[in-house]
């Protein structure tokens, strides 16, 4: 059958050295040229600063942890490839699921000029003019991306497909996947792994090849101290079909080529078993610090980019580092002039409000929680350590948390269940559906929603949130816009659990997305009472003479630009109402009638998340089923995917979702 023409736009790697490099002899006699570990190190340390030193998070432990096995795999992939001279991606497949490990592989790319990147070029990471996004994205960065990564285990299944493909054309290509052992928690994985070794024993896969980087180790913590060991999952492997080598020198250049080539090599000549290398890591390896801390240095440790020298020298040992990378560094030291915050306006994190009312809660009621490794992230760390007999991590698998959570629902618990936004609509829609079929509520914390969590890209973008939840039965969705809200609605929300099952009443799921970054702590004066189920007015203004008028509904994270546009068109005479919905799947449609009875029934709608199925979408169709028609305009995400920047301020403004760009708006459709 003839496949479909399409165009692989990988760099060609055909006759590439690496700028930085060391010599190393394979066990079978190859001399290869391999990117030098201590560069590739330092070019992510510097990655990593200057993301920081722009207002973005970083990584630093993961891609440590890979740095001699993403050296010996591109080298000894290179080397094959020249010597039959062929494109490697004619002979290879090399994909990457470890994405927050994505920074290393730029840094690798740039030594050898791959994808004509430069280590000038990594200076853009994760900032939104580079196509360096914080995972890898191949709708941006295809010369150098053949599958987007991010969300852990998301992208072994898709190499699966490939592996799959080449058999059925014929191809001689080898799959090669880099995995880190907390994506081998997910679900999606372990089908994957079960369904790899199985369909290999029926001749239906090319070879294939799974490096795992275990080194025991979480975004918050030794994943068998705060879980449970990996090591059996990895035990049961061979009964699966898997053959097994152990890497005990991960950080041994030598020791990956040898095991590399042996596990190429094996796979080749026997691709009915999959092989999988499972190599000892030390997560945040290179610097003692990162080396002996329980999170192995998930994110860059330091933030003070004048001490970004002596972190450089631990690196660099006895080495001297490159000229251009030293000069890097003196430029990161230079200071940077930072944004004037609004004066007289606290900023806190909604998070704050989150985690009072879980603590006060917690004294009076059977809360529980059940996180997926993101706790730190989301509000829920100081109930885990004031509740530590009541808190429970299931390792990353956010499926398996929500349906965890059903359970104890069911006996008389309430529980919590916290992640990132994307994880929690994606992995758990099913879970979440099946824990209302079985009567079993849950309240739900979904963090960094929408655009939020900037640096991190695309694939950790939720912009389909509502979509995804606002239609599911006995659910109430709602966005947060500030601590104080968080806590009054959440502490709202524990109390309607307890009353609902003393009625013997079934409560209902409350899912609260929110956002990552600072916000005001309240948007409306310390004497108002919030509640739940009821949108805020939270900017009014009146004038005896109007002619212009507008109510803006503006939801969760973007509620400051819509009380900015609110105020910028008032001070030009507009009679405005500036409205946060609260909750959204089922509108407060007195209060927003009411405001939209004073301004002519003119609506602009503005949301971090697609038009279609997004708050606006939900809201008007709400209100012409009560017969209230209204001037609509609506401004939401209008790319189809979004992209890395430091700040989601940045992405804001590409996307007009700005206050300037209310303004500009309303006065152009009703001027």
């Amino acid at each position: 059958m003839q496949t479909l023409a399409i165009k692989n736009k990988l760099a060609s790697g055909l006759a590439v050295s690496p700028k930085y490099f060391v010599l190393v002899k394979s066990a079978k006699g190859a001399s290869l040229k391999l990117a030098d570990p201590m560069v590739t190190r330092a070019a992510i340390a510097l990655m990593d600063m200057q993301a920081i030193v722009g207002g973005a998070a970083s990584h630093w432990g993961g891609p440590s942890a890979f740095v001699e096995i993403v050296s010996a795999l591109y080298g000894w992939v290179f080397y094959v490839a020249n010597k039959k001279k062929q494109d490697w991606h004619t002979l290879f497949h090399l994909i990457n699921d470890a994405g927050h490990c994505e920074n290393g592989i730029y840094a690798l790319k740039a030594n050898y000029g791959l994808a004509g990147l430069s280590f000038c070029d990594l200076k853009g990471f994760r900032s939104i003019h580079s196509p360096l996004t914080g995972h890898g994205e191949a709708h941006i960065f295809p010369e150098g991306v053949y599958l987007s990564n991010g969300p852990l285990g998301s992208t072994l299944a898709q190499a699966e497909g490939l592996c799959l493909a080449d058999r059925l054309q014929k191809s001689l290509r080898t799959t090669c996947v880099l995995i880190s052992d907390g994506a081998c928690m997910e679900g999606e994985v372990k089908e994957a792994l079960a369904s790899i070794a199985g369909l290999a024993q029926k001749g239906k896969m090319n070879p294939f090849v799974l490096i795992v980087s275990d080194n025991n180790t979480k975004l918050s913590g030794r994943i068998d101290q705060d879980s449970f060991s990996m090591h059996p999952t990895f035990e049961s492997l061979p009964a699966l079909g898997w053959q097994i080598l152990n890497l005990h020198s991960a950080h041994q250049l030598s020791s990956c080529v040898d095991k590399i080539e042996e596990a190429i090599l094996l796979a080749q000549s026997s691709p009915l078993k999959p092989v999988c290398i499972r190599a000892k890591t030390v997560k945040g390896y290179g610097i003692k610090g990162t080396e002996d801390a329980e999170h192995g240095g998930h994110g860059f440790p330091i933030k003070d980019p004048t001490k970004l020298a002596s972190f450089l020298a631990e690196l660099c040992g006895d080495k001297i580092l490159p000229e251009e990378l030293a000069k890097w560094q003196k430029e990161l030291e230079k200071p940077v002039l930072k944004s004037k915050q609004v004066s007289g306006v606290k900023r806190v994190k909604v998070q704050a409000g989150i985690s009072q009312a879980l603590l006060a809660a917690g004294k009076r009621w059977p809360l529980v929680s059940i996180s997926s490794d993101l706790q730190g992230s989301t509000g829920t760390m100081a109930f885990r350590r004031e509740f530590p007999e009541r808190s429970f991590e299931v390792g990353v698998a956010e499926a398996n948390m929500i349906s965890v959570a059903a359970g104890f629902s069911k006996q008389g618990f309430i529980p919590i269940v916290d992640t990132f936004t994307q994880f929690g609509v994606t992995k758990g829609a099913l879970p979440l559906l099946m824990a209302n079929l079985s009567g079993a509520p849950v309240i739900a914390l979904f963090s960094h929603a929408g655009l939020q969590d900037a640096a991190d890209g695309a694939s950790h973008q939720s912009l389909t949130y509502l979509a995804q939840t606002a239609s599911l039965p006995l659910t109430d969705v709602y966005c947060i816009a500030s601590a104080t809200e968080a806590f009054a609605l959440l502490s709202q929300a524990i109390e309607s659990f307890v009353e609902s099952n003393k009625k013997h009443k079934i409560p209902r799921t409350k899912i609260f997305f929110f956002g990552r970054e600072l916000f005001a702590e309240s948007y409306l004066p310390a004497s108002y009472t919030y509640k739940l189920g009821k949108s805020q007015v939270v900017f009014s203004h009146f004038e005896n003479n109007y002619q212009k008028a507008l109510s803006i509904v503006a939801a969760g994270s973007l509620l400051e630009a819509g009380v900015l546009a609110g105020k910028e068109l008032a001070k030009q005479h507009w009679q405005v109402q500036v409205i946060h919905p609260s909750i959204i799947n089922h509108p407060d449609m007195e209060t927003i009638s009411s405001c939209l009875r004073v301004t002519k029934n003119r609506l602009l709608t503005i949301e971090d998340h697609y038009l279609i199925g997004g708050m606006g979408s939900i809201l008007l169709h709400q209100l012409m089923l009560k017969g209230i028609t209204v001037d609509v305009h609506s401004l939401a995400v209008r790319s189809p995917f979004g992209r890395s920047a430091y700040k989601a301020a940045h992405l804001y403004k590409q996307e007009k979702l700005m206050a300037e760009d209310i303004v500009k708006a309303a006065k152009t459709k009703w001027n």
